[in-house]
């Protein structure tokens, strides 16, 4: 058992951004009726958040029907540079592409492995302290030697940069269609991935 959540991160807007951003998401999905003002702590495990809104009336035009008994959780809105994790007990990604010139870099070589080659990692994990701490973090592609800002290497699914999360605790998944429209009124780009507590 555990408590799963559906995350939807922005990977372009920028920590001085992120907050009149979140506040005007949250204004429209109240007024569209999928949350509601009222901040609940009951089933959210979101990190560095204690409380989430509750569901709106209009909740289920956001994601597959589950029968008319099921009552999601809370969507927590999580402002602040971080790494975003799906998954459960992941806390690295398994590789990074270099968009440079294309270059893998295997961090966890599963199935052989199930933990982060730290030598592989450090490099990553170093930008990523920086990019939280300053908005900058750079790695440098061990193939063709340039350094890249963290935010523009190619992670896999379920690992994400960004300023900006909305996690959906004890939601239906959501549709591709409310993915659309959520996408839209960002007026950015996303990753969504899944994710248990």
């Amino acid at each position: 058992m555990g408590d799963f959540f559906e995350r939807i991160v922005d990977v372009e807007v920028t920590a001085e951004e992120a907050r009149v951003l979140a506040e005007r998401m949250v204004d429209w999905m109240v007024a569209e009726g999928l949350l509601t003002r009222e901040m609940s702590s009951d089933a959210m495990y979101s990190l560095n958040v204690d409380e989430g809104y509750v569901p709106g009336p209009n909740w289920k035009r956001t994601a597959e029907d589950w029968g008319s008994d099921w009552i999601p959780g809370p969507v927590a809105v999580i402002v602040g540079r971080d790494d975003h994790i799906g998954g459960q007990g992941e806390s690295e990604p398994e590789s990074a592409t270099c968009p440079r010139c294309r270059t893998k870099t295997v961090i966890i070589n599963y199935p052989e492995e199930w933990e982060a080659d730290e030598e592989a990692w450090q490099p990553f994990q170093d930008g990523i302290d920086a990019w939280r701490e300053t908005g900058e973090g750079r790695a440098v592609c061990s193939s063709c030697g340039v350094s890249v800002p963290v935010t523009e290497w190619e992670w896999p699914t379920g690992f994400a940069l960004g300023a900006l999360a909305f996690d959906f605790w004890g939601w239906p998944p959501l549709t591709d269609s409310f993915f659309a429209e959520f996408r839209e009124q960002l007026g950015h780009r996303t990753e969504e991935h899944m994710g248990k507590f």
